[in-house]
């Protein structure tokens, strides 16, 4: 068991090359070759990846009990609100790129009358503008994941390009849609400082981490259909909020599967409020 849990916390932290190690805390604009000051000066800017503990018992999992902060005072979550009446699930995918799934699991969503989060990249706005419109026209809330995916602790020595990150995106998903864009983050491979928080919050943005991710970000390594959707399944819990990348060739595929499967467990998927 101590094994199994080990190997889903790895899996769990979707890091990328931009490993926190590589993350200093001493960076400098270029230009100037000083820090440029803002309301977030002298928060701690150590890089932190986000990680949960997964159990099989339905329940919150653990997080890092470390931190010398409270996410909540940074408008930051990881578990979304329950309901009194049905368990709740809220259902969130990456874009970084498109990889051919994404219309195959709106397809999904449409027939099962579900709604989800889609946090993408300034690329995915410019090369995929089609479906980033098919989301809000069907619904579904289509919110910030950056211009570049940098680590975002690796930006905070400047509030101009630490800002930029974001509203590149805002501006991109405004000038397609006519909307402006939900305020809701998702910090790129879950790196984060106390920092980055508060400069996000400084935004108006409300950051989304999530209590569920499994090893499915990989293209060329997709797990199997079967290992997939019983991974999903075995950890639900009540307000779990689930993260999923839409590459993924075995998310798309077992979707609608999962969607029948939870409901028939007693959730129901919601809309982050």
């Amino acid at each position: 068991m101590k094994k199994l849990t080990s190997i889903l916390l790895v899996l769990s932290l979707c890091t990328s090359l931009y490993g926190c190690s590589r993350m200093g805390t001493n960076i400098y604009n270029g230009l100037n070759n000083k820090r440029l000051e803002t309301k977030s000066t002298g928060l701690d800017n150590t890089c932190i990846n986000w990680f949960f503990i997964p159990n099989n018992e339905s329940r919150t999992p653990d997080i890092n009990d470390k931190l010398n902060f409270k996410l909540s005072d940074y408008d930051a979550i990881y578990n979304g609100p329950k309901s009194p009446n049905v368990k709740s699930l809220y259902l969130t995918f990456d874009e970084g790129y498109e990889n051919g799934y994404t219309e195959q699991i709106l397809d999904v969503l449409k027939e099962k009358n579900v709604k989800a989060i889609f946090f993408v990249t300034s690329h995915y706005i410019t090369y995929s503008p089609d479906t980033v419109k098919r989301m809000v026209d069907e619904g579904h809330i289509v919110a910030n994941h950056t211009n570049h995916h940098y680590s975002m602790p690796s930006v905070t020595y400047s509030t101009d390009v630490f800002n930029k990150e974001l509203t590149d995106v805002e501006d991109k998903f405004k000038e397609l849609t006519g909307k402006d864009m939900p305020k809701f983050f998702r910090p790129p491979m879950g790196q984060y400082s106390e920092k980055s928080l508060a400069m996000t919050k400084d935004l108006g943005y409300k950051t989304v981490f999530w209590s569920f991710a499994y090893g499915d970000y990989e293209p060329s390594n997709q797990p199997s259909p079967y290992e997939g959707k019983k991974n999903i399944l075995d950890h639900l819990h009540d307000g779990s909020i689930l993260l999923l990348h839409a590459i993924s060739k075995t998310n798309a595929d077992i979707l609608g599967e999962v969607i029948d499967e939870a409901r028939k467990s007693g959730y129901e998927f919601y809309l982050l409020p």
